[in-house]
C-alpha cells in the first residue's frame, strides 16, 4: 500500500451500479489505493479472473445481472484460493438487518456506508488490507513450518507431507512381512452447503469436531491427516479391508449422532467413508491406495451420502458382523504381535481362544500344566470385542 516507488499500490475492485457512488469511492482512495470499477457483480466476477493484482473488494447489494450477495457466494465458493481469500466489504445503503446478516454469513468482512467519510474508508480498507497480509504470512509461516514437522499446528494431525513419508515406510513393511495395510478416506457431506447456510466459521467448527474424533479415536499406530477443508485420510497398518470398514461404521454412526447447535438452530452432520486396502486393490502406493478410496467415497456421495464404501460397494454392519466371525488365522495374528498391532489382537481376542482352545485341551491333556480352560471356553466374548464407544453428542457452536 506504499506510494513511495519501492511497491505498487494495493488494488482494490469497487463493483456499484451507480456511477456517482463508483466516481465517489475512487476519488476517497485515490492516491493511496489503486482502484477498478465495474458496474454490475458479473463485471466484477470476470474481473477477479483475469487480474491478480485485486486484494480488496468493495462491492453493491442491488445490482443487475449479479447482485453482491451472488458475487459474494462466488468469491467465497472459488476454487482459486486467491479469489476465496479476497477480503470483501459491503457497500451499504438502505439494506435491513437480514440483509446484512445474510451478506455476513456467506463471508463479508465489513460494511461501510455510501455516505462515509474519505478518512472512515480508509481506516476499513487499510485494516483489511493489513489483516489480509496477515493472514498471507501466517499460511506461509504454516505451510514452512509442514514441511518439518510431522504435525499441522493448528489441526494437530499428521502433515500431508508426513503421511506421505510415513505411508511409504509402512508400505514397505507391510510388503516385507506380506501383512495388510488399509486406508479410509472420509468426507463431510455437503460441506459446501453447510458453510452456505451457517457461514464458514460454523463449518470449520465441524471440521475441527471430526477432526478431534478421528485423533482420540484412532489406534496409536495408525496416521490421520487432513487433504482438505471436508476431506480426511487415516492410514491403518496390518489392518484388513472389513476391519477398516468395522471402524468406518463406527465412525459414521457416532456422527449421525451428533447434533450441533448454532443461534438455536439443530445441526446434523454425516460422513461418507471409502475404504481400500493393500490385499484387495494391490501392493502398489500409498497414493494409489488413497485415489481408490477417494473414488469410493465419490461413488457414495452419488448414491445419497451417509455410508461406508467398500471393494463390493456399500458396507453394511451384517457383512463386518460375517467377516469377524470367520475363523481367525493364528499366523496373522502372530503377525500382527511382532509389529507392535496388539490392540488390534485383542479386539478379537475371543475368536483367538476359540481358534486356539482344541490345541490348548490336547496340550491339558497330555500335560496337566494347569491350564484355565474352564475359564476360556466361558471367556465372554460381548465383554471385549469391542462396542461402540464413540456415542453421540450434542455440541453448542
Amino acid at each position: 500500500m506504499s506510494d513511495d516507488g519501492n511497491q505498487p499500490l494495493t488494488k482494490v475492485l469497487v463493483v456499484d451500479d451507480s456511477r456517482m457512488v463508483r466516481a465517489t469511492i475512487t476519488k476517497h482512495i485515490r492516491g493511496r489505493f489503486d482502484v477498478r470499477d465495474e458496474a454490475d457483480g458479473e463485471a466484477g466476477w470476470e474481473a477477479l479472473l483475469v487480474d491478480p493484482a485485486i486484494q480488496v473488494v468493495l462491492t453493491d447489494i442491488g445490482m443487475p445481472r449479479l447482485d453482491g450477495f451472488g458475487l459474494l457466494e462466488r468469491i467465497r465458493g472459488s476454487r482459486v484460493q486467491r479469489v476465496q481469500d479476497l477480503p470483501v466489504i459491503i457497500i451499504s445503503g438502505d439494506e435491513d438487518d437480514e440483509a446484512r446478516e445474510r451478506a455476513l454469513k456467506l463471508g463479508a468482512n465489513d460494511f461501510v456506508a455510501k455516505g462515509a467519510s474519505s478518512a472512515e474508508l480508509l481506516a476499513r480498507l487499510d485494516s483489511l488490507v493489513r489483516l489480509a497480509s496477515t493472514r498471507r504470512e501466517l499460511d506461509e509461516s504454516r505451510a514452512a513450518l509442514a514441511t518439518q514437522s510431522p504435525l499441522d499446528p493448528v489441526s494437530g494431525l499428521a502433515t500431508a507431507s508426513y503421511l506421505s513419508h510415513h505411508a511409504e515406510q509402512e508400505m514397505a513393511l507391510a510388503r516385507r512381512h506380506q501383512a495388510d495395510i488399509s486406508v479410509m478416506v472420509i468426507d463431510i457431506d455437503h460441506y459446501d452447503q453447510l458453510a452456505e447456510w451457517h457461514g464458514s466459521h460454523v463449518a470449520e467448527l465441524i471440521t475441527r469436531k471430526l477432526s478431534k474424533i478421528l485423533s482420540t479415536k484412532v489406534r496409536r499406530e495408525d496416521t490421520v491427516s487432513q487433504l482438505a477443508s471436508s476431506r480426511f485420510a487415516v492410514l491403518s497398518p496390518s489392518t484388513d479391508l472389513m476391519g477398516c470398514c468395522a471402524f468406518a461404521l463406527r465412525l459414521q454412526r457416532a456422527m449421525e449422532k451428533l447434533v450441533m447447535t448454532y443461534r438455536d438452530e439443530r445441526i446434523r452432520i454425516s460422513v461418507t467413508i471409502g475404504a481400500s486396502s493393500s490385499a484387495v486393490d494391490g501392493m502398489q502406493t500409498v497414493e494409489h491406495l488413497i485415489e481408490t478410496a477417494a473414488k469410493r467415497v465419490q461413488r457414495g456421495v452419488a448414491a445419497g451420502g451417509n455410508r461406508v464404501v467398500g471393494d463390493q460397494g456399500e458396507v453394511d454392519q451384517a457383512m463386518v458382523d460375517r467377516h469377524l466371525k470367520q475363523v481367525i488365522s493364528i499366523d496373522h495374528a502372530l503377525l500382527q504381535l511382532r509389529i507392535g498391532a496388539a490392540d488390534e489382537v485383542a479386539d478379537r481376542l475371543p475368536d483367538v481362544i476359540a481358534t486356539l482352545l482344541p490345541l490348548l485341551e490336547l496340550l491339558e491333556s497330555r500335560l496337566h500344566c494347569g491350564l484355565p480352560l474352564e475359564q476360556l471356553k466361558q471367556y465372554d466374548k460381548g465383554r471385549v470385542s469391542g462396542s461402540d464407544d464413540m456415542e453421540g453428542t450434542q455440541t453448542s457452536v
